[in-house]
C-alpha cells in the first residue's frame, strides 16, 4: 500500500483493498455518497447546479470535519476529448465539473484538495491521462486556483447562458432539439419561456492538467501564458 492512500476496510475478491481517498488525518479527500455531494453543491456552489455527467464524488475533510466537495466526470459532450487531446478515448480524461470549499478551510486548501484528488485518480483510475476544467467569469476570476495547481492554460472563449426564474442554464438547453439525449424537462421549459429568459454572454477560461506528461504533446490547442489580471472586459 502506497503512503497517503486511504483504503476500504474490506478486501476485494482479488486480495487487495479498494482505494477510497488520499491524505492524512489532518487533511484528506475521500469518496462520499453522490446524494451528499449533490446536496452540498446545490446549497453552496455559486451556480447552485450539479452536472449530470459527474460520477466521481470526493469530499474534503479536515480533522474529519467535512469542508468541501469535488465532482469529476465527463464533459458536456463526453466524446469531445479527442478534439482537445488527440487520440483520447472516453475513459482517458475527466472534467472537473464542480468544486466548492467552505470559507473556514485555510488558504491554499483548494490547490491542496486538487493535488490530493489527482493522486487519488492516478491510483484508482489509472487510464485517466488528463483533466480539464473551466474557470467561469461568474465567480469573478480567471482561474488562479488552477494556476496554483499547475494546470496549463489554453485560452478563453465566450459562452451563452440563459437566466430564468433565478436559475442559469447553458445555451445548449435552449438549442437542443426534441428527441436528442440532452432534451430534458428543463430544456423544454426554457425553450417554452424563451421570451421571459435573459441571455448572458460570459468568458470561460480553459485549463488542463496532464496526469501523464507524455500526453501534453498530443494536445491540439495552443498553450498560452497565464492571465495576470482580470479586467472584466
Amino acid at each position: 500500500m502506497e503512503k497517503g492512500y486511504i483504503y476500504n476496510d474490506q478486501m476485494s475478491m482479488f486480495g487487495s483493498r479498494e482505494i477510497i481517498g488520499f491524505g492524512n488525518d489532518e487533511f484528506q479527500i475521500r469518496e462520499i455518497d453522490r446524494l451528499l455531494a449533490i446536496k452540498t453543491i446545490k446549497t453552496n456552489h455559486y451556480s447552485k447546479k450539479v452536472s449530470n455527467t459527474s460520477y466521481i464524488h470526493l469530499g474534503v475533510f479536515m480533522n474529519d470535519d467535512f469542508v468541501g466537495v469535488l465532482q469529476y466526470g465527463y464533459a458536456m459532450n463526453p466524446a469531445s476529448g479527442g478534439s482537445v487531446v488527440d487520440g483520447t478515448e472516453i475513459d482517458q480524461y475527466l472534467e472537473l465539473n464542480r468544486m466548492w470549499l467552505a470559507d473556514k478551510a485555510p488558504r491554499n486548501s483548494e490547490s491542496r484538495a486538487l493535488s490530493y484528488s489527482f493522486k487519488f485518480i492516478r491510483g484508482k483510475h489509472p487510464r485517466v491521462k488528463w483533466i480539464q476544467s473551466f474557470a467561469d467569469e461568474r465567480c469573478g476570476g480567471f482561474g488562479i486556483v488552477y494556476q496554483a495547481a499547475s494546470f496549463c492554460f489554453y485560452g478563453e472563449h465566450k459562452s451563452d447562458f440563459w437566466e430564468l426564474d433565478g436559475e442559469v442554464y447553458h445555451n445548449i438547453l435552449m438549442t437542443v432539439k426534441p428527441g436528442a439525449k440532452q432534451y430534458s424537462a428543463k430544456a423544454r421549459n426554457l425553450q417554452a419561456k424563451r421570451d421571459q429568459a435573459t441571455k448572458h454572454t460570459l468568458r470561460q477560461f480553459r485549463y488542463i492538467k496532464f496526469l501523464d506528461q507524455r500526453w501534453k504533446k498530443r494536445c491540439l490547442l495552443a498553450e498560452k501564458p497565464y492571465l495576470k489580471y482580470y479586467n472584466g472586459d
